[in-house]
């Protein structure tokens, strides 16, 4: 018999795309095993939350909303997996309402843990984290997000995540491929590979990351793909130019600086310096002019003085990049970065935020008024809560939103859009349909 058959439940996910993946895919497991979705206002029989634990506000965001899950649905099962999970097990089964703590290693048989648990508090986390769950699922997205690795082995000194998700592994390229062609038959256009550090993919299977690439490519009715994120120094010359060259692969590049100080990027562990990152960057233009180039930096790391952060900065006006997505250091227990002296004040960190943010914000607008007003580019459009209005993204990310009277029949179709000017939260740019 089957107990999950005609049971409710709730989906809640915190943090990266790896982890949207994730969880659309045990919703797929619960839901073959009979589950459903609860609506709006329904009372459910289960919550599953998949945590983040990237910073200690993400540690806080995950708490409160199990304990608001909780006061929502006080008789439902509470399932908590994710890295919070992974790396607090004990202090997360202690959480008001916790039922059953998931760690990384059995993300994949929750829907067993269900079926088989007592309902009461288990710690099913393992400190061995070696198998390979895979994921590929769109949720309530157009776009699919493909996990093809997880874990990392690079140790940065801030960073928990090799604590939180093991060392680096992957699936096979032929089960990728096989994973995109079921996307491609489910009417998916376009997917972003996901994973921790996935230029690094191939630990598992001694196959390459470009090979994978070219693999992907050669799948019938995916139109574009995305790489989520990829360390500077295994974004190789090779990828680069495959990448401007394939039929699918987008001129789209999200590239963690993480620092602007070499002398920081020092106490982080990182691996390269800012001239390495600027000839990177470079080469990415050389190739593909016109690429959106989304990188990702960190302020206020212990040992960032005034001089450090200003170098930093000056280093980051010279970049031809596209956006910067800033986040401020946050002490994580168990991390090195710990034995740092000078650490910086919350003040001067939301400063140092404050003023890449407007940089940021400086070359977003600069880089579209200046290069793209004006110009038609393909748009994979998808379905919006505005009434006449469809959103999506060109093939270098641009976000762009237009009117629409037939919304059902564009959605998830790509089509030719001539960009105008900003909409009126400046969020996307407003096009029109050629």
């Amino acid at each position: 018999m089957n107990a999950l058959k005609g049971k409710k439940a709730v989906f809640y996910t915190l943090g990266c795309k790896l982890n949207f993946a994730e969880t659309s895919t045990i919703q797929q497991q619960m839901k073959a095993a009979g589950v459903e979705i609860a609506a709006n206002g329904e009372m459910a029989d289960i919550c599953i939350v998949n945590t983040c634990s990237v910073t200690e506000v993400a540690d806080s965001k995950c708490r409160q909303a199990i304990s608001r899950l909780h006061r929502k649905h006080p008789e439902a099962l509470m399932v908590v997996t994710g890295c919070y999970a992974q790396l607090r097990p004990n202090q997360v089964a202690a959480l008001e309402g916790v039922d059953l703590v998931v760690g990384a290693e059995q993300k994949g048989e929750i829907v067993n843990l269900i079926q088989n648990s007592e309902l009461k508090v288990q710690n099913s986390c393992f400190s061995s984290l070696k198998g390979f769950f895979p994921a590929c699922a769109c949720g309530e997205r157009t776009r699919f997000f493909l996990k093809v690795q997880d874990g990392c082995d690079y140790f940065c000194t801030y960073c928990t995540i090799p604590f939180a998700r093991g060392r680096s592994r992957n699936g096979s390229i032929s089960s990728l491929v096989k994973q995109a062609e079921e996307a491609a038959q489910q009417g998916g256009k376009e997917i972003v590979l996901t994973g921790v550090n996935i230029g690094d993919f191939g630990k598992t299977t001694g196959e390459k990351f470009i090979d994978l690439l070219k693999a992907l490519d050669k799948v019938e009715g995916i139109e574009r793909y995305r790489i989520s994120s990829i360390e500077p120094n295994l974004l190789t010359e090779e990828i680069i130019r495959f990448c401007s060259e394939s039929r699918a692969f987008m001129p789209h590049f999200h590239i963690p600086l993480q620092s602007g100080s070499d002398e920081v990027l020092k106490l982080m562990h990182r691996r390269y310096d800012t001239k390495f990152f600027a000839e990177k960057i470079a080469e990415v233009r050389k190739y593909i002019p016109d690429a959106f180039i989304g990188v990702d930096v960190i302020v206020g790391m212990r040992g960032e003085t005034d001089e450090l952060f200003a170098e930093a900065y000056k280093f980051m006006q010279s970049l031809p990049v596209s956006q910067y997505h800033v986040f401020s250091y946050s002490e994580r227990p168990g991390t090195k970065a710990l034995q740092i002296p000078d650490k910086v004040s919350p003040q001067k960190k939301h400063e140092r935020s404050q003023q890449i943010l407007s940089l940021s914000d400086e070359k977003l607008r600069t880089h579209y008024n200046n290069i793209y007003k004006g110009q038609t580019r393909p748009v994979l459009l998808e379905h919006s809560k505005k009434a006449g209005i469809l959103h999506g993204f060109t093939d270098n990310y641009i976000r762009v939103e237009v009117k629409a009277d037939k919304q059902k029949q564009l959605d998830n179709t790509i089509v030719q859009v001539r960009l105008g000017g900003w909409n009126e939260k400046g969020d996307a740019l407003v096009g029109t349909i050629e």
